[in-house]
């Protein structure tokens, strides 16, 4: 490995760590480091990186990993994720464990986790907008004083329910534990190949999250009497939408490659997050 890519939160002390950091891994292993501070922008999503790329280091919160997934989760080079952040579900790695990691990391010593994307395009009077590629959900939901919305679903062109209440999260197994958990969904391990569809404040008390396979094609129809809707990627990128419109969810073509870190395991991360004793 010697192409790191940084991909830093944009605040003073992480972007202090990221220096520190990019200096040692120049001076001390020979790695070509590159980072700036434009990673973040609004204006990088969807614009194609080229450069070589055998690693992506992650200096953030689970935030930062998020938009590192949907710039360069499409590419071969695995990626690590260093919590600079607060709960810190996908970026495992405490700093103080960075430099032996990347000790085991330079000499082939590492294991990846494959972890499941998801992709959504809106279909718009017969036309599919540009998709986006995302890690953890994409959220329909209605603006605060907006009406109930209904969203008519179907699974694979079988029509499944019109979910009526405040919105819909489509999530992956890695987003469970996300708006997902926070709208009454499961936790899901996320090296499983899922979906999961959650109601958000459902009018029809019996409409539940339903899990399906990941070769499920989801068709949202958004009903014609609607206004003020927005479809949110990973709660970053929104786009409003129109009565009318479909959004079109399905497994993206790719699975992003997340190192894990050797000095812990997923169930004591989440006893960890989640405060369970």
């Amino acid at each position: 490995m010697k192409h790191f890519r940084l991909i830093v939160k944009d605040n003073p002390p992480a972007k202090k760590e990221a220096q520190r950091l990019s200096d040692w891994l120049e001076k001390e292993k020979g790695v070509f480091v590159h980072w700036d501070e434009e990673d973040l922008s609004p204006s990088r999503e969807g614009v194609e990186d080229h450069r070589p790329l055998d690693l992506v280091v992650v200096l953030g919160g689970d935030g930062t990993l998020l938009k590192a997934a949907r710039l360069y989760g499409h590419r071969d080079a695995p990626i690590l994720g260093i919590n600079l952040g607060g709960l810190g579900f996908l970026t495992e790695i405490a700093m103080d464990e960075a430099q032996t990691l990347f000790d085991f990391i330079l000499q082939g010593n590492y294991q990846t986790e494959e972890r499941m994307m998801l992709k959504a395009c809106i279909l718009r009077e017969g036309a599919a907008m540009p998709s986006l590629t995302f890690l953890n959900d994409v959220v329909i939901n209605k603006g605060a004083l907006a009406r109930i919305i209904d969203l008519e679903t179907s699974i694979g062109g079988q029509f499944l329910t019109s979910y009526r209440g405040d919105g819909l999260i489509v999530s992956t197994p890695t987003g469970s534990t996300a708006y997902n958990l926070s709208a009454g969904g499961p936790i899901l391990h996320p090296a499983l190949n899922s979906i999961l569809l959650t109601p958000i404040c459902p009018f029809t008390l019996t409409n539940r999250p339903i899990i399906l396979r990941d070769d499920a094609v989801i068709d949202i129809r958004l009903g014609s009497k609607t206004s003020e809707v927005w479809l949110t990627f990973d709660g970053q990128v929104g786009y409003p939408l129109q009565p009318g419109d479909v959004v079109r969810v399905e497994k993206a073509e790719k699975p992003l490659r997340l190192i894990k870190t050797p000095f812990k395991n997923y169930f004591e991360i989440l006893r960890t997050k989640l405060k369970w004793g």
